[in-house]
């Protein structure tokens, strides 16, 4: 079944509405690292037992150093959305390797990030500033430049959406133009040659992907907080 192409649809009033493949993949994702969350922090200890935990604490010390090294240490408060962020992206940037379609290739999947982290940053500015310094920083250096920082503001998830969609759809489409090309020549051939193809395209640059969409929220976040 192509990735784009509805399962089912049902009508609310004159409104039809499309259930896509995309969208049950991303429930299965959010499902399964939900559990692997409840799993992996349930009995944590204050002293380190066990791999489990050992792994745990990496992960959120490698967050709060990129928070620190990217925001300042006053800004940790955004480690869980950053963490949520990147354990949400990464393993749909990964699904290439278990033969199903990256869901971030379809655009509105993108997009729907992009808005996700716009919001986030807006309320996160708010709450840090209020609402009145908030919308004073439209005008800042100076009056002129309201409509440019709208612009700005607005063209966000756009730009963080585009981004992913864009290489996500790319290197996917090379994966596949391979596994036709070496179809034709004979079918033993696309066993283990498109591997280092898979390496690159799915594992690297699905990860490189992840981490550039986390980093320009994280800067984006700070730098309104901070207009």
């Amino acid at each position: 079944m192509d990735v784009s192409e509805a399962i089912y649809t049902f009508y609310i009033g004159g409104l039809a509405l499309d259930i896509k493949p995309e969208a049950i993949i991303q429930l299965i994702v959010i499902l399964l690292v939900g559990v692997l969350a409840w799993w992996s922090t349930k009995d944590l200890k204050r002293r380190p037992e066990g791999k489990k935990q050992i792994v745990v604490e990496y992960i959120y010390t490698s967050l709060m150093n990129l928070v620190d090294a990217n925001m300042g240490e006053k800004y940790r408060d955004v480690i869980p959305f950053i963490g949520t962020i990147a354990a949400f992206i990464l393993p749909m940037n990964l699904l290439g390797l278990i033969g199903i379609a990256p869901t971030t290739k379809n655009y509105s999947v993108a997009l729907t990030l992009g808005l996700i982290s716009f919001f986030a940053i807006q309320g996160y500015a708010i709450k840090k500033v209020g609402l009145g310094h908030y919308f004073l920083g439209y005008g800042e250096p100076m009056l002129f430049m309201l409509p440019l920082n709208i612009i700005e503001r607005i063209m966000l998830p756009v730009s963080l959406s585009l981004r992913l969609f864009g290489n996500i759809l790319a290197a996917s489409f090379i994966v596949e133009l391979v596994y036709e090309s070496l179809e034709k020549v004979a079918w033993i051939a696309q066993i283990g040659l498109p591997v280092p193809l898979h390496a690159y395209f799915d594992v690297f640059d699905g990860t490189i992907q992840m981490v550039i969409f986390v980093m320009l929220t994280m800067i984006n976040m700070k730098v309104v907080a901070e207009h």
